[in-house]
């Protein structure tokens, strides 16, 4: 990765590669919207108990 000076180019090169990477990443696979939710729905689950220890 390259080198940043200011604090401030690393937070406008953060974001604008984060939302092209986005854009072109292809890699995603076809899923229900229930097998979304239900994955979605464990994820969260198991982030609030890793908040609450």
């Amino acid at each position: 990765m390259m080198r940043v000076r200011r604090m401030r180019s690393l937070q406008k090169f953060a974001t604008l590669n984060g939302s092209i990477h986005n854009h072109f990443n292809q890699e995603r696979t076809p899923t229900s919207r229930a097998n979304f939710k239900e994955r979605r729905t464990a994820a969260l689950a198991q982030w609030r108990q890793l908040g609450t220890a």
